[in-house]
């Protein structure tokens, strides 16, 4: 106790001090640190979420990204196997056109010929029956000479019944 009062320390002053600090401790703790502390504690958890709701969110977009490769590479994929059967289905279809432009040049060609011969018998038919004609006409000058009317018809229609049988042989 001595030691006390040489630092000039009152017991009564100094438990009066200590209560009055308790006081101000349990004051200050129920009243400004709690609040305090959980405004802070809410604020870390704040940030914390925050954080985690990046880290989220990064990873969302790595995903995306991944699956926007993915999906142009389809796409690419897609469009390079449309491309080649395109090409096929053009390759196809030209090969189709030339065979069917050679039939029908084949057909326009048959059908040429055809309408050739008939144009050719018709016009041999119409030759023979004007060398019928013009044979008949110069028998019967040559005949009328020597035969009479009626062997000259006789002899006219067997040479021009011959005839007729050769040209349509």
């Amino acid at each position: 106790m001595e030691i006390i009062q040489k630092f000039g320390l009152e017991a009564r002053l100094f438990l009066f001090q200590l209560v009055n600090f308790l006081i101000i401790v349990f004051v200050l703790k129920k009243f400004l640190f709690a609040p305090l502390k959980k405004m802070l504690d809410e604020r870390k958890r704040k940030i914390e979420q925050s954080l985690q709701d990046a880290e989220n969110a990064k990873i969302i977009l790595g995903n995306a990204t991944e699956e926007k490769k993915k999906i142009i590479a389809e796409a690419k994929s897609s469009v390079d196997m449309m491309m080649a059967t395109t090409k096929v289905s053009i390759e196809e279809t030209k090969e189709k056109a030339a065979i069917e432009a050679k039939s029908r040049s084949e057909h326009i060609v048959e059908e040429a010929k055809q309408r050739a011969a008939t144009e050719f018998e018709n016009m041999n038919k119409k030759i023979g029956k004007m060398s019928v004609d013009i044979s008949g006409k110069v028998m019967s000058k040559v005949l009328s000479n020597l035969f009479t009317e009626d062997e000259k018809q006789k002899l006219i229609s067997r040479a021009l019944e011959k005839i007729d049988e050769n040209i349509t042989n």
